[in-house]
């Protein structure tokens, strides 16, 4: 009977929660083990999306770090995640001279060329996403553990 009442409980304040803001937002860690790679981070938020009680609506991902993007890409074939790393290398070089002195400009510049943000719909409790789509965090300047803030309205 306790076990019930505090199922109950925990499931009426989430609902609560979220019908009086509308939203259920979080946030979950992302670590990365190379200088430059792209993680799928696809399960992470459907995950999260399947634990809120919104069943429609969208969802907002978004990374807080300047040395780091999202996107949406292909995700059944690893070459394709290899063939951008590999483009931006050579389209962002690392030894050209830059100002900043910290040594990581080449990362700032993929990160805003990628983009910090990525938005998803979700109907039925799940992300709306093509065949071969993912949702990838970039790691540009690794190797690091980083934050990945959602939000669904």
């Amino acid at each position: 009977m306790y076990y019930l009442k505090g199922v109950i409980k925990r499931l009426f304040a989430k609902s609560k929660r979220e019908v009086i803001t509308g939203m259920g937002a979080g946030k979950f860690s992302v670590s990365t083990s190379t200088r430059m790679e792209f993680v799928d981070i696809t399960s992470l938020v459907q995950k999260e999306v399947a634990n809120s009680s919104i069943r429609d609506g969208v969802c907002y991902i978004y990374n807080p770090h300047t040395t780091a993007g999202l996107t949406i890409n292909e995700g059944a074939d690893p070459a394709v995640q290899d063939d951008i790393v590999e483009v931006l290398k050579k389209v962002i070089p690392h030894d050209y001279p830059y100002k900043h002195m910290e040594g990581n400009s080449p990362a700032h510049i993929m990160a805003s060329l990628m983009g910090s943000s990525v938005t998803v719909f979700v109907e039925g409790g799940r992300l709306v996403l093509g065949t071969w789509q993912k949702i990838f965090f970039c790691e540009f300047d690794g190797p690091r553990s980083r934050k990945v803030i959602w939000k669904l309205l």
